[in-house]
């Protein structure tokens, strides 16, 4: 359910925890450590710093490093802004009038996967994975 760029991201994030506090590491080291490309980790790790997750440095020494404790950054925060999964609250089949009240014939069943997903991505921290 994960799309390659999160998983490339997650595996990025575990890297950054493992680092020293206050050590930055360059994306380059890091694709090659995760077997990622360089170019477009660098761009997704700089995204992830407009959403406040990773600390970016230029010049030597630099690189980046979690903006906050990998206790603190769950899954979801890594996935949202890359696979936008809060869409996936609309009906399954597509069906404009599919409401809890109104539900479509597989509502309830996606309902309970969408939330236990949810609830996955929410409750898994990255220090979970170090």
């Amino acid at each position: 359910m994960l799309s390659k760029t999160s998983t490339q991201v997650i595996k990025a994030f575990i890297e950054l925890a493992k680092l020293e506090k206050g050590e930055y590491q360059g994306a380059g080291a890091i694709a090659q450590s995760i077997m990622a490309p360089r170019n477009y980790l660098g761009k997704m790790l700089q995204s992830m710093a407009s959403h406040g997750l990773v600390v970016s440095q230029k010049g030597t020494g630099g690189g980046f490093r979690l903006a906050r404790p990998a206790s603190k950054i769950t899954l979801y925060d890594i996935v949202e802004p890359i696979d936008n999964v809060t869409l996936w609250s609309e009906c399954a089949l597509g069906l404009k009038r599919c409401t809890d009240s109104n539900p479509c014939v597989i509502h309830h069943r996606w309902k309970a996967v969408r939330e236990a997903y949810y609830d996955f991505l929410k409750s898994t921290r990255i220090s979970d994975l170090v």
